[in-house]
C-alpha cells in the first residue's frame, strides 16, 4: 500500500500593505510568527500588535504591579527587534479574559483604528493540537479577534465607534491563525528566524521564570525546530504556519 503523503502548506499571501496582529500576551506572538514578521517588515510592510493583556498575571514570583510594566517594556523591546513600532495594550485582566460583545468591540476599534488587509492572532481552539490544553485567554481572543474582522466592517453592530470617529473597516482579505493544529498556509522563515530568536529573548525575565535551561538555548532550540517542522511541508524550507480565513 502506498502510505498517504502529508499535504503541502501553500505560501501566505503577498499582495496586501498592512497587517495587524492581536493576542492575548506579551509573548504570544513570539513563540508563534516573529520571523515571518520581520519578514514582512523587511519587504516595507506596515505591521503593529495589539496585546489584549500585560501579562501581569504570567510570573509566579512577581505581583501583577510588577509585573505588568516590566512585560510592558518587553514586548516593546521585542517587537522593535523584528521591526514593529507600533505596540498597543487594551488592559483587559491575564488570566480572566471573557469572550463577549466588550473584547470584540475593542478588538474591532483596533482594526478600525489601523485598518490591516491582513489580521493575525493565535490558536483559538480548546487544544494545541489535542496534545495539551489552551488557555481560556487565547480562546477568547482569538475568537473575538474572528468575529471583529467582521464587526469592524459593520456600522450597526458598535455604533458607538461610528461616534467615536472609527469609520467603518471591510478591508480586512485573511485571518491568519498561528499555533493551529490544522495549518493551511506559510511562510518563509529563513530570513528572519534569528531576529526571531533575538526577539523571543527580550523576554527574558518571562523565560528565566519559565524554565531552568538556559534562555538563548531554550529559545533557539524551541523555534528552530518549530521551523524546521513546519518546513517539511514546505519544501525543506524552515517556516511559520498559519491557519488562513479568507473573507
Amino acid at each position: 500500500m502506498t502510505e498517504p503523503t502529508t499535504p503541502q502548506l501553500t505560501p501566505m499571501p503577498e499582495d496586501w500593505r498592512r497587517a495587524l496582529a492581536v493576542v492575548a500576551h506579551p509573548d504570544d506572538l513570539e513563540y508563534g510568527c516573529s520571523a515571518a514578521i520581520a519578514a514582512w517588515t523587511d519587504a516595507g510592510r506596515e505591521v503593529a500588535y495589539v496585546l489584549a493583556t500585560r501579562g501581569e498575571a504570567g510570573i509566579d514570583t512577581l505581583a501583577p504591579a510588577e509585573c505588568a510594566p516590566l512585560r510592558e517594556r518587553e514586548q516593546r523591546a521585542s517587537a522593535a527587534v523584528v521591526g514593529v513600532s507600533t505596540v498597543e495594550f487594551l488592559d483587559h485582566r491575564d488570566g480572566v479574559i471573557e469572550y463577549g460583545p466588550g473584547l470584540r468591540r475593542d478588538i474591532a476599534a483596533a482594526i478600525r483604528r489601523h485598518r490591516p488587509e491582513l489580521l493575525i492572532t493565535l490558536n483559538h481552539r480548546d487544544t494545541w493540537g489535542g496534545v495539551a490544553w489552551n488557555t481560556p485567554d487565547h480562546v477568547a481572543v482569538g475568537r473575538a479577534t474572528l468575529d471583529a474582522a467582521g464587526d469592524a466592517g459593520n456600522r450597526w453592530i458598535f455604533p458607538e465607534l461610528t461616534e467615536q470617529g472609527l469609520q467603518p473597516w471591510d478591508g480586512v482579505r485573511w485571518v491568519a491563525v498561528a499555533g493551529s493544529a490544522t495549518p493551511t498556509h506559510a511562510a518563509d522563515a529563513s530570513a528572519g528566524l534569528e531576529r526571531a530568536v533575538a526577539s523571543l529573548l527580550e523576554h527574558r525575565a518571562y523565560i528565566e521564570a519559565l524554565t531552568d535551561e538556559e534562555p538563548e538555548t531554550y529559545v533557539r532550540g524551541f523555534l528552530t525546530e518549530v521551523a524546521r517542522s513546519v518546513g517539511e511541508r514546505f519544501g525543506g524550507t524552515p517556516a511559520v504556519a498559519f491557519e488562513l480565513f479568507a473573507r
